[in-house]
């Protein structure tokens, strides 16, 4: 697949502990662009954020029970990106669980596989 030049980024915040169909949110939106081949996605787990609950969740050493962010970014065309935002709603209704979705304009320079 050629990816470069304008595109679109999609990005999903959601919580590590949210559940969907038995599996984590996060991995169940990762073989789901998988399935739809999106062009890449990447999963980052942050360490401090509230959202629409106003609730802080963080990074502490002795707390039992941790939330924490958890943020999945995906590049594509941006027809493909707008298509599988469709996804990501009925995703996050399924769990029940709160989180944000949003596209940001990209410029793709370089996208390649390793030789």
């Amino acid at each position: 697949m050629l990816l470069q030049g304008e595109a679109k980024k999609l990005k999903v915040i959601i919580g590590e502990n949210d559940i969907v169909y038995k599996r984590p949110l996060y991995e169940a939106i990762v073989f789901a662009a998988k399935k739809y081949k999106i062009a890449g996605v990447t999963v980052f787990k942050g360490v401090l954020s509230y959202g629409a609950d106003s609730i802080v969740h963080n990074i502490k050493v002795f707390e039992i029970n941790r939330e924490l962010p958890i943020i999945i970014e995906m590049v594509d065309r941006e027809e493909r990106i707008v298509n599988f935002t469709e996804i990501i709603v009925k995703l996050l209704d399924k769990s029940g669980c709160g989180g944000i979705a949003y596209i940001e304009n990209v410029e793709v320079v370089c996208y390649k596989n390793s030789d």
